[in-house]
């Protein structure tokens, strides 16, 4: 970025009214009057996106020599609900019961406190009014004509300090504490002041029937998880048995969002980029994380959100597994490896932070879990999360099948093994059952081996062991009759284990927009003048060929140079309108466009041209071979400007005034 950029201050609304003339993306639908959450992306967005993709690609999927999958986003409704995603899968949403209005309880919450310590902050004299609006986005802009409670009024420290604690922990609260917080903090319809229903869960899932019966129900998948993990035998056979190994897919996924807001980043169909590394739960070291051991990140533990803070900690990966903060070597591997992937397309290091998981808001089945958060005009917001699963998903989907999803370790040394056993007298299942036996016989063969020692435990006090089955009405009674639990001593040669999954999930549309605000700056000397910072290897177009006129004598060198960048596959469009020179470059830096090549009548003479760079406007001149040498190596190479252009001849012109 130009040391210029500083000087100019960021304005939402000058980025948004360049993505929306440039036709970066756009709302779908649009001409019929749109559908929230919907978005279509106009070719230097859908180019844009190809290239954050294609580096994922070689990033991930190349350098970690990972299998990539492609599965169906059709899903029948028994995979999710074995999932869990049909019963948990939900956010919690309030109604105005006068208006029929919907609101995300979290993101009320939210808004209604920040626009209080806002108000209390012009109250003070501490932000003016001007600067708080100028924060606001279109929606609370709207809202702000109406509520009382974000004008400016003076609250007590020990509210303002209780907001703040709240708005730190939002993240990990449930449906009834959000509204036990409505209650407490009087939150209601932001607009009319009207109270609200009681927040309740809302599955986001959108259904579908699958063929025309319509007997088969069916779910757009909200992931492309689920996918990889019912494939894993399949996988783990490609890769000749060996472990530990990753599958990656790149997919479009889909939630039925209830409130989709601030463009690209709350959608309900989006892009997702999925990583399931499968691994040893019994070591989980990365043969490759020293590698990564001295990266610096900036953490948010869970510990500090729930004391109220969002002050995060600085330490590198190494540190912050060697500590216990990162639960491991492989999770904390993947953690830096996100890290340089999203400041390789453009992310602003420094508005980027990897917050943990808080107790009550972590899977139930999740050893550790964080998001890639990267800060915008929205606030942060989540863009990657890196979590460990265990071993959750194989195992259900393992017991609903009966299709063993485990891995085979033939062992060096015989090994001895202790373990409970459960025994099933199975001819009186189907007199007592009937056609539920097979439910009953499910149920406890999936046990595990601590729930097991306390069905054990039961039996031994009780004589008899109760326990409850979702599909089967009354409660099951078992005496030792129908069941025995014996410890056995075994000696095993081959050592079976489901193996632990650390996945890394990439929100596409959420990274390219909040780039989009990293990147987006104008310059100085003309504000007028935005530009969109991108590095060259994921521009949309890498080069702007101008003709400084539209003489016949120029256009066989235009075409020839657009041969050789063809021949080099390097993206190029050529400009020879009648607008300026300067005009035009102003144009192309408004798409992110990093080099311009000038053709003017010395390149007729001699065959040298012009070579501009996007942020500093610096030029150079030379032979079109060793201009384009330089584009490649520089897009491409990772090569500095300096190292790239060395060899290049310093070119002064005052075409960017023009």
């Amino acid at each position: 970025m130009s040391g210029n950029a500083a000087q100019v201050e960021f304005s939402r609304e000058n980025l948004e009214n360049v993505l929306k003339r440039r036709f970066f993306f756009a709302p779908a639908f649009e001409i019929y009057g749109g559908v929230s959450g919907l978005y279509d992306y106009g070719p230097p967005g859908c180019s844009f996106q190809a290239n954050v993709i294609d580096i994922w690609r070689k990033h991930f999927v190349l350098e970690e020599d990972m299998l990539e999958v492609d599965t169906t986003m059709l899903t029948p409704y028994e995979v999710l609900k074995t999932s869990g995603h049909v019963d948990k899968f939900s956010d919690d949403m309030c109604r105005d019961l006068k208006t029929g209005e919907i609101f995300r309880a979290d993101h009320l919450v939210e808004e209604v406190l920040e626009s209080r310590l806002k108000g209390d902050k012009q109250a003070r004299g501490l932000v003016s009014d001007a600067d708080s609006d100028a924060k606001e986005d279109a929606d609370k802009k709207k809202r702000k004509k109406k509520v009382k409670e974000i004008k400016a009024v003076k609250l007590d420290d020990e509210v303002v300090k209780e907001y703040e604690s709240v708005l730190a922990k939002i993240d990990g609260y449930n449906g009834d504490q959000l509204g036990e917080l409505m209650v407490k903090y009087n939150i209601g319809n932001p607009v009319t002041g009207e109270p609200l229903e009681a927040p309740k869960a809302f599955n986001l899932m959108f259904e579908t029937a699958i063929g025309p019966s319509g007997q088969l129900k069916g779910y757009l998948r909200p992931e492309t998880a689920q996918g990889q993990f019912l494939n894993f035998n399949k996988l783990y056979d490609f890769n000749n048995l060996k472990m530990p190994f990753a599958s990656a897919a790149i997919g479009k996924s889909f939630r039925n969002e209830i409130s989709p807001r601030a463009g690209l980043l709350r959608v309900r169909e989006f892009l997702m980029a999925e990583i399931e590394h499968f691994v040893d739960p019994e070591d989980k070291k990365h043969e490759r994380f020293h590698e990564v051991s001295d990266v610096k990140l900036s953490f948010l533990p869970s510990t500090v959100q729930e004391s109220g803070s969002t002050t995060p900690i600085e330490t590198t990966i190494g540190e912050a597994v060697k500590s216990g903060l990162v639960d491991n070597e492989t999770l904390g591997y993947f953690i830096a490896r996100i890290y340089q992937f999203l400041v390789k397309i453009g992310v602003d290091p420094k508005r980027c932070r990897f917050r943990q998981h808080m107790a009550n808001e972590m899977a139930h089945y999740a050893t550790d879990c964080w998001d890639a958060e990267l800060q915008t005009s929205y606030g942060w917001v989540e863009c990657v999360g890196c979590a460990d699963r265990s071993a959750y998903d194989l195992t259900v989907h393992a017991n609903k099948t009966k299709e063993k999803l485990v891995v085979r370790q033939k062992l060096d040394e015989p090994i001895t093994v202790t373990k409970y056993e459960l025994d099933l007298e199975k001819k009186k299942f189907g007199p007592k059952f009937r056609k539920n036996a097979p439910l009953v016989e499910e149920w406890l063969t999936s046990r595990s081996q601590d729930e097991l020692v306390k069905l054990k435990e039961e039996l031994s006090s009780n004589g008899k062991i109760t326990f409850k089955i979702p599909e089967i009405e009354d409660q099951i009674e078992l005496d030792n009759t129908f069941i025995a639990i014996e410890q056995r001593t075994k000696v095993e040669h081959v050592r079976e284990y489901t193996p632990n999954v650390i996945e890394p999930s990439f929100g596409i549309g959420r990274i390219i927009y909040s780039i989009f605000e990293h990147t987006f700056w104008s310059r100085a000397e003309a504000t007028e003048r935005a530009v969109l910072s991108f590095p060259p290897i994921v521009a949309p177009t890498k080069v702007l060929l101008v003709p400084l006129s539209n003489s016949k004598e120029l256009q066989p060198i235009v075409k020839e140079i657009s041969r050789t960048l063809r021949k080099e596959q390097i993206p190029f469009k050529v400009d020879d309108s009648g607008a300026s020179i300067g005009k035009r470059y102003a144009r192309n830096d408004e798409l992110g466009t990093p080099f311009g090549v000038t053709i003017d009548f010395e390149s007729v003479e001699d065959g040298s041209v012009t070579l501009r760079e996007r942020d500093s406007t610096k030029q150079v001149r030379g032979e079109v071979k060793d201009i384009i040498k330089a584009i490649r190596e520089i897009t491409y190479n990772n090569i500095s400007w300096e190292e790239g252009t060395k060899d290049l001849k310093p070119f002064e012109t005052k075409v960017d005034e023009e």
